[in-house]
């Protein structure tokens, strides 16, 4: 019984990690001078270079076999994953952090209802009502019932179609989850990468004649810490554990952009963003509380 709760802690212990720096992502891109399909190239670059270092480091050679079995899913998710930031990188120019993120966090829920017919997970009471909450409280949270948003159609196209392609990474990497997280985390940054160099090189003219010291690293910060690591623990963590789970707990992305939004970039922080971020944790926590209760009692009982 202890050895099933570490197997089912460890992959929850690195979403929460991933998650945790995901949500820093929006303030970087803030503070970063440079066009957002650069940022994206950048950040699959660098990503790429550094997982190659720890493979190099570690002499861990990839699983060549299970790729090329896996290889339409692979490029398929790898051109979704690279235009999806694009996308939300480009909606946060046209949007505050907290609406883009209000609008890109709706792909969690999106892909547990998608995984019912495609992986026959089950839907019950439980994640619905959950998933409920947890949309309820990203509205809290965002701040819309305080100020509104502010309605441009053009950031709400780019971060709706943020949403449907990291929906699809999500169930993509399901479809090839035979592939090691490692390996399939390097070859969609290096694919990602060759898609978005030439779609970088005639869509941006200026690329870093205007980068100033602070973007440079915070580039860097994000290609190594907000790529590399942090998707290698994010997709190590989705393979072991239920697609409800991992919706559930991704909410710990946005509601930590939209905290830091708040605080550092100075939007409005009111009582019902309080209200709203206890609800989209708390949802999750109960969630998967419940799951594990259950999970234990039946061990007990075996």
């Amino acid at each position: 019984m202890e050895n099933e709760k570490k197997k089912t802690a460890m992959p929850i212990i690195m979403l929460i990690t991933s998650m945790c720096i995901f949500g820093t992502i929006g303030l970087l891109r803030k503070y970063i001078l440079l066009s957002s399909s650069l940022v994206a190239l950048s950040r699959a670059v660098i990503g790429a270079l550094f997982l190659l270092a720890v493979m190099l480091i570690k002499r861990k050679k990839p699983d060549f076999l299970a790729i090329k079995n896996n290889i339409v899913p692979l490029i398929v998710s790898s051109l979704a994953l690279g235009f999806n930031w694009v996308l939300l990188f480009e909606a946060y120019s046209y949007l505050s952090v907290a609406s883009a993120t209000l609008i890109y966090y709706l792909a969690p829920t999106l892909v547990i209802f998608v995984s019912v017919p495609l992986f026959k997970d089950k839907l019950t009471l439980k994640h619905v009502i959950c998933a409920v909450v947890s949309l309820v409280g990203m509205v809290l949270v965002s701040g819309v019932l305080d100020s509104g948003i502010s309605f441009n159609l053009t950031g709400i196209l780019l971060a709706l179609g943020a949403m449907l392609l990291y929906a699809t990474v999500v169930i993509l990497n399901r479809k090839s989850k035979d592939v090691p997280p490692f390996d399939r985390t390097f070859v969609q940054l290096v694919i990602a990468s060759a898609v978005l160099l030439p779609y970088v090189l005639i869509t941006d003219k200026t690329l870093f004649l205007y980068a100033d010291g602070l973007s440079i690293g915070l580039l860097i910060c994000a290609g190594i810490v907000h790529t590399g690591i942090a998707y290698l623990l994010y997709f190590a963590s989705v393979g072991s554990l239920k697609s409800h789970t991992v919706a559930f707990f991704s909410y710990i992305d946005p509601t930590l952009a939209v905290i830091l939004s708040f605080t550092v970039l100075n939007e409005n922080f009111s009582v019902l963003s309080v209200i709203g971020a206890v609800l989209i944790i708390g949802s999750s926590i109960i969630s998967e509380l419940k799951r594990e209760i259950k999970n234990t009692q039946e061990l007990s009982n075996n």
